[in-house]
């Protein structure tokens, strides 16, 4: 564990980044990490080996899911796929049902491809360069830098949401959150070069989400606070400038749980590729603008008398805000062809979380994830 360095005084925060300062950024935030760092399921135990292929598949995870939730998730994942060779393997289908409660499932079929893609062309073993890595379907520009430091110790910033308001502050960058991310991976790029580069990544990104937080950053506790412009302002709230809040389309549509006698319901497959690619969904009605019920029916999957329930079920996409209207109704004849499934067998298909959402409002007690 690195000790503290004894620095008096007040390090003017503004300006350039130079090799003494990132020395020193560098040492603070080290020790800093060595203390309060997290233990989360991917990450290795300080002075461990980390375990590449944990740490890609975390990266993957975190795409647009809270650490909360991937933490949540990921020990049962890496149980059922330990390696890229044990995923690669496998079904898609399996990925699926074992992604389900990560929402954003293109990342599910997307990592299936990177599996394939490191078995067939670098024998099964995570490349170890940020070049190589960002070749693997899946890897945007900053995973594919997380895996490099964190996993095996290349000196490259990665650069995600936390790190960028990190640094946005730290330089007094008024300008919008979703323009800084560039300037800082520039600016502090020197803070990689030295010793332990992929723990000085994961402090970085730590630092963001414990101490520099978007609302009421613990500026008294944070170990880079004497470097910081924002700190010095007073106003760190204001670094970087909020990035104006798109809003969403809403798009209707009308969902129908249909039941056989003997409990099963009736679903269907989305196509493979687009939103929910692959997945199970109740029948439904076209997503469009607002129709009448009798335009919502007339898309219904048989000729029966139909309950509308009472409400409505919200559900956000990253592009659009869905409103699902529910009507349930009871099979006499089983004459409806399609994919039937009880609620046992629902534990063995992929169920996006609007699907569960909807099978919740109609009463089914689904299996646990």
């Amino acid at each position: 564990m690195l000790e503290e360095p004894n620095m008096t005084g007040r390090i003017r925060p503004c300006g350039g980044l130079d090799r003494e300062r990132a020395q020193a950024m560098r040492a603070a935030l080290l020790c800093w990490f060595d203390r309060e760092r997290r233990e989360l399921p991917w990450r290795a135990a300080a002075g461990e080996s980390a375990n590449p292929w944990a740490v890609l598949v975390s990266e993957v995870m975190l795409q647009q899911t809270t650490v909360a939730t991937a933490a949540q998730r990921f020990p049962a994942f890496m149980a059922r796929f330990p390696t890229p060779a044990a995923l690669a393997s496998s079904s898609l289908e399996e990925v699926l049902v074992a992604w389900q409660g990560l929402g954003y499932y293109r990342r599910a079929r997307l990592l299936h491809a990177c599996a394939r893609a490191v078995v067939a062309a670098h024998g099964g073993r995570v490349p170890d360069t940020p070049e190589q890595l960002r070749a693997l379907p899946g890897l945007g520009a900053y995973s594919a830098f997380a895996v490099a430091a964190i996993a095996f110790n290349r000196p490259v910033l990665p650069v995600d949401g936390n790190v960028a308001r990190v640094g946005a502050r730290l330089l007094g960058l008024s300008m919008p959150a979703h323009r800084v991310r560039a300037t800082v991976a520039r600016e502090l790029a020197m803070l990689a070069e030295g010793p332990r580069p992929g723990d000085l990544a994961q402090a970085l990104i730590e630092l963001g989400a414990l101490i520099c937080r978007p609302r009421a950053p613990a500026c008294d506790r944070c170990p880079l606070q004497r470097f910081c412009c924002a700190a010095e302002s007073g106003r760190p709230e204001d670094f970087p400038l909020p990035s104006q809040r798109k809003t969403l389309p809403v798009r209707s549509t009308m969902a129908f749980f249909l039941q056989r006698p003997d409990g099963a319901i009736l679903f269907r497959r989305r196509p493979e590729e687009g939103l929910l690619g692959g997945m199970i969904e109740l029948p439904s009605s076209p997503w469009g603008s607002e129709r009448s019920l009798e335009e919502h029916l007339a898309h219904a999957p048989a000729s029966i008398a139909w309950r509308p329930l009472p409400g409505e079920v919200r559900h956000r996409f990253t592009h659009l805000e869905l409103r699902v209207l529910l009507a349930c109704g009871t099979l006499e004849e089983n004459d409806v062809a399609g994919l039937w499934l009880t609620p046992a067998d629902l534990a063995e298909v992929p169920l996006p979380t609007l699907t569960r959402k909807l099978l919740v409002q109609c009463g089914v007690v689904l299996p646990a994830r």
